[in-house]
């Protein structure tokens, strides 16, 4: 593309758009041999455009020079406050292993069949997804599975594109230092069902009605289109019935039968053979399952209130002696759910401890207090540093025990201040259980 928004990208004779107001790197870009400077203000010394609205003029100047590149690329967009990740990627996975060529945009990254990028949001730029599209087009990619985040929507990310599937997993509290209530996040979710051709929808969560727009399916296990029942769950995985006909997974927890059934059901839509869903596996920091000596070490992004509820719930059910949970919770982010995530974990586990996420700017001492202020129980210790609390707790281990370290799933860092430092939690259980 001939039109740039990092200034360290732009070539010669390129045009530069800053999307930042203060125009930080408008300087840079000119250097770096912009002839023409996209702003909202401000007069430069090569040719400079004024408009008011910076995503706007980046929408049509994508649509006019590359829509009819990737009109053709397929869009399945799933949206929600848990299960994004997983129900992408497995509808991501499914279509590959039937040689339908397909991509997956999301929290994890930018997958193709062929090559991985990591990705700085969940649902990138509208720009961003322009140039994955474009990369897409030219590996002859026919679908893309992309987790479409409230932020995204809100942001307008994914304006001006059509999904030919878009699919509700549920919403719970979540966001709401960006969207203040959630009658604003489920407007701000419900944007993706009006630029659908047919919606996916999960009859059983109490918002449901906000998302059955226009020509929709539903799922559940209330009556639906689509009804579970016969839930099974072992260390194995799931077990279920859909419509009464039985299906298994290696995926473990109800949460999750309701992800493989939105998968079952773009695979029926689609006319494609609805078995192979007994051959995938979750994506990285998904219920991760580390065996040790005689107990179970399990790694989850759970990161919110219902997904921390959902799948110490799910872990209960499983034969154990003690449940042994390590958790925190990310800075500069929604302060309300802190507490609400600290009865959560104390009430469904016998031992907790609690230690620091992504801090951020925020001082981890203070987020620890907001999680534990209003803890009547005793069944916890907190230990700030999260390298620290991994080791604490695989030493508390005794036999048939379960830890749960939630919270960061996949990610390699810890954001301390305003940098990225190199950590995982897979890598620090790896260690010391190998030692």
């Amino acid at each position: 593309m001939k039109l740039k928004i990092d200034s360290r990208k732009v070539s010669t004779g390129d045009t530069f758009v800053s999307v930042r107001d203060d125009n930080k790197y408008v300087d840079e870009a000119i250097k770096n041999g912009a002839s023409s400077v996209v702003v909202k203000s401000g007069n430069y010394s090569v040719n400079t455009i004024i408009v008011d609205d910076i995503n706007k003029y980046i929408q049509n100047y994508l649509e006019e020079n590359f829509y009819n590149e990737i009109k053709d690329i397929k869009l399945i967009g799933v949206t929600g406050t848990n299960g994004k990740t997983t129900t992408s990627y497995l509808i991501y996975e499914a279509l590959n292993k039937l040689n339908i060529k397909c991509a997956y945009i999301g929290t994890i990254g930018f997958y193709t069949p062929d090559k991985k990028y990591d990705t700085l949001n969940t649902t990138p730029t509208l720009y961003e997804i322009y140039e994955m599209l474009l990369e897409c087009k030219k590996e002859g990619i026919e679908y893309v599975s992309m987790e479409v985040s409230s932020h995204g929507l809100d942001m307008n990310r994914v304006a001006g594109l059509t999904f030919e599937y878009a699919i509700f997993t549920n919403l719970t509290e979540d966001h709401l230092d960006y969207h203040k209530t959630m009658e604003n996040y489920a407007l701000a979710k419900q944007k993706l069902f009006r630029q659908c051709n047919k919606s996916i929808i999960n009859i059983d969560d109490k918002y449901k009605d906000c998302f059955l727009i226009g020509d929709y399916i539903t799922y559940g296990k209330s009556n639906s289109d689509y009804k579970i029942s016969d839930i099974f769950i072992d260390t194995n995985g799931s077990k279920f019935k859909l419509n009464d006909k039985e299906y298994s997974c290696k995926l473990i927890g109800e949460y999750n039968v309701y992800n493989m059934t939105c998968v079952i059901i773009v695979l029926k839509l689609m006319g494609l053979d609805t078995s192979v869903i007994s051959k995938l596996c979750v994506p990285k920091g998904r219920m991760d399952i580390i065996p040790y000596k005689e107990n179970t070490i399990i790694i989850d992004y759970a990161h919110t209130p219902d997904a921390v509820e959902k799948i110490l719930t799910e872990v209960s059910k499983l034969p154990h002696n003690n449940i042994i949970t390590m958790i925190g919770c990310g800075g500069d982010r929604d302060r309300f759910k802190r507490p609400i995530m600290g009865d959560i974990a104390t009430a469904y586990s016998d031992y907790v401890i609690f230690t620091t996420d992504n801090p951020r700017g925020e001082n981890p001492k203070r987020i620890l207090k907001d999680i534990t202020c209003k803890l009547y129980r005793k069944n916890y210790k907190i230990i700030v540093k999260r390298k620290k609390a991994i080791k604490k707790c695989i030493q508390k281990l005794s036999k048939n025990d379960i830890l749960l370290l939630l919270g960061k799933g996949h990610e390699e860092y810890q954001i301390i201040k305003n940098k990225k430092i190199f950590f995982s939690d897979k890598e620090e259980v790896l260690k010391y259980t190998r030692r």
